[in-house]
């Protein structure tokens, strides 16, 4: 899904490349490769002396972003803040495609503190686009546990196969 990241602001000049091709893709807004990618090699420039810029290893340095920005570390923030804010962009594409109750996040970016979750969702909401009266209100949830849906749900389809005998 393609995101119009060019409204963001504070990102003027940077192209966030995909590993499938794309440019502006969510994937390469929000995720670890897209911080390790896109938003390191954009951001440590104008953070001179920044601790993660002297690793020398952007694979290992993306890892660390989300502890230091749950420290309030300010150039994980702008990170972080840009990631939330391309969320902003995308749930407005599924509020006004799918008209929603409720929109749900959830990802290693939530495995944080409470203040930093409540934060990333504010910058989730500062990201939209005003909405409907019908809409400015819909809520934000965060999925529990994190970043381990997709192990979730192999886990549930292999119960599934085991009742069923066709695990074998």
């Amino acid at each position: 899904m393609l995101i119009p990241y060019q409204s963001i602001v504070g990102i003027s000049g940077l192209t966030p490349l995909c590993n499938c091709g794309r440019t502006g893709d969510l994937e390469s807004l929000c995720s670890l490769t897209a911080i390790e990618k896109s938003f390191l090699p954009f951001f440590l420039p104008r953070y001179p002396g920044h601790d993660l810029g002297k690793l020398g290893d952007l694979h290992h340095a993306a890892k660390l972003v989300r502890g230091l920005a749950d420290k309030g570390d300010a150039m994980c923030r702008d990170i972080f803040r840009v990631q939330a804010n391309a969320l902003g962009l995308f749930f407005d594409e599924m509020v006004n495609t799918f008209d929603p109750d409720a929109l749900i996040v959830g990802g290693g970016a939530l495995e944080t503190s409470t203040e930093f979750q409540s934060w990333f969702i504010e910058e989730i909401h500062a990201g939209m686009p005003t909405q409907r009266e019908e809409q400015a209100d819909i809520p934000i949830y965060l999925m529990p546990n994190g970043d381990t849906a997709g192990a979730r749900g192999a886990a549930i389809e292999a119960l599934k196969l085991a009742r069923q005998g066709s695990l074998a």
